[in-house]
């Protein structure tokens, strides 16, 4: 920061992007709140400020990545295949959140915010399973795990490299898997 009254703005927004960024780069643990807050050109106690330490930051972060992460397969509509595949754009899209996301011993995991945005991705998630389940409704929450494990597991793939001979488009690639699978 320069000494002539630069005033930032939005410092929390700062801190937020400057952590998604170094999530992105070097995964979840690797950085320090100074660092972000150097990164972000902000003083080194804004973060602390707005967040109180790391893991309330990480708290923000999964509390902002599953509100887009809901948006996301809310968006995609009814259909399971749909909505498989928003899940793994997401993941693909918002690998620093996708990452925060589902390792909940880095943040708050009982944040009302992230409880909040979490439900109404599970909700979503739900909502593309109805009537899939060959035993009928009562096989529903067998049917969300399974698709959840399938998309979840294809997403954690592809961005882990283990994939890399389907192609380039991780949507196009987990099409099929997705259809083969759920297909109503």
């Amino acid at each position: 920061m320069s000494g002539d009254g630069y005033h930032h703005g939005n410092l929390r927004r700062a801190v937020l992007d400057a952590a998604v960024e170094a999530i992105a780069e070097s995964g979840p643990a690797a950085w320090s709140l100074r660092e972000l807050a150097r990164r972000a050109g902000v003083s080194h106690a804004a973060p602390a400020h707005h967040f109180g330490d790391k893991t309330g930051l990480l708290t923000a972060v999964a509390a902002e990545g599953y509100a887009l992460f809901a948006d996301a397969l809310e968006a995609a509509g009814d259909e399971l295949h749909d909505i498989g595949l928003a899940y793994v754009r997401f993941a693909v899209g918002h690998r620093a959140h996708f990452e925060v996301m589902f390792t909940p011993a880095l943040y708050r995991a009982d944040d009302p915010e992230v409880g909040a945005a979490r439900e109404r991705a599970a909700q979503a998630l739900r909502k593309g399973v109805r009537g899939v389940a060959p035993g009928g409704p009562q096989d529903d929450r067998t049917a969300g795990i399974a698709a959840w494990s399938i998309v979840h597991g294809f997403a954690h793939l592809w961005l882990s490299g283990a994939l890399r001979d389907l192609g380039d488009d991780p949507v196009e690639a987990a099409g099929p898997v997705i259809r083969l699978l759920f297909e109503r």
